[in-house]
């Protein structure tokens, strides 16, 4: 069977259930031709934000490749969406994801208040560089994410507060989540079960854990839909703030940001599986390591 040529025609495939996508791995997948499809996404922002001029004849032609990318950003949530109703803890802890990543996660994904910080970030780059400019006599170039205006600024600052109020209630939401482990159900559940291990019962609770659990796992679902609803509005509403021009060279930040930082956690994962290896941390636990673009070894589980 030939490979789906891209991200959307994969999903497609594993929502069909065709045999393309085997059940363990369909999302991890989905995520590789998605974030190839981001680096040719990037190639092109980058080549638009280097020939286009600043007139607002030449920014129009910005806009389709702007809504293009923005309509990537949608496929991957409405995929996402998708596989959190078929196995939330998995998208949680995402095994496709380096461990560097995953130290910087809120909920399965970035924080969506990280929209702003890399936007005033780009931002004071690219001042600082029309202001060395300016100095040389060369004039202010081309308008960027350094030109935000008073009104735009003013705006994203009120954004970031609504932002900002959101996060905490999503985060205070998935708080209350993960405290109805330890509930009165819960309790008395672990406790029956535990009575029944020590006499060598077979449980007589099964039915009673699975609604239990049933009900976790929907609290969990609740909480990273909405999450991820929130990342994709700030998302999109940062870039409504923006001209053409400057929601290119935010798109671009975006990009080299996520990507770069999935290249260097896989590197940085490689390099400790394999230094795990030579001082034989494998004879003394068993240890999983991500070893290469969504490639798992389970090392030997020896002990001299």
């Amino acid at each position: 069977m030939s490979e789906p040529a891209s991200s959307e025609a994969y999903l497609a495939s594993a929502l069909r259930g065709d045999g393309a996508a085997p059940e363990h791995e369909p999302f991890q997948k989905f995520y590789e031709y998605w974030m190839t499809e981001q680096s040719h996404h990037l190639n092109d922002l980058i080549t638009a934000a280097s020939t286009v001029n600043d007139n607002d004849q030449q920014q129009g032609l910005l806009t389709p490749l702007v809504n293009r990318v923005i309509r990537h950003y949608e496929h991957y949530y409405k995929a996402k969406s998708r596989w959190v109703d078929r196995d939330v803890l998995a998208m949680l802890a995402p095994s496709w994801r380096s461990t560097l990543e995953d130290a910087f996660l809120w909920l399965g994904g970035w924080r969506p208040t990280m929209a702003f910080h890399l936007l005033y970030s780009k931002s004071g780059i690219q001042m600082e560089t029309r202001l060395a400019e300016l100095t040389r006599g060369l004039g202010i170039g081309k308008t960027d994410l350094g030109g935000l205006s008073p009104s735009q600024l003013s705006k994203a600052d009120e954004l970031q507060r609504r932002t900002v109020r959101e996060e905490r209630a999503v985060s205070e939401r998935m708080a209350e989540v993960q405290e109805s482990v330890a509930d009165a159900e819960m309790v008395e559940l672990t406790h029956l079960v535990s009575e029944e291990d020590r006499r060598g019962e077979s449980s007589e609770e099964e039915e009673r854990v699975e609604s239990a659990m049933k009900g976790k796992r929907e609290g969990l679902v609740e909480v990273v839909e909405w999450a991820d609803d929130l990342r994709l509005r700030t998302f999109k509403s940062v870039i409504e703030l923006l001209t053409p021009i400057q929601a290119v060279h935010f798109l671009i930040a975006a990009a080299e940001l996520h990507l770069k930082m999935h290249e260097w956690g896989r590197s940085e994962t490689r390099i400790t599986a394999v230094i795990g290896k030579i001082n034989g941390w494998d004879r003394m636990l068993p240890v999983v390591a991500v070893v290469g673009p969504m490639e798992c070894v389970e090392f030997d589980r020896t002990v001299e």
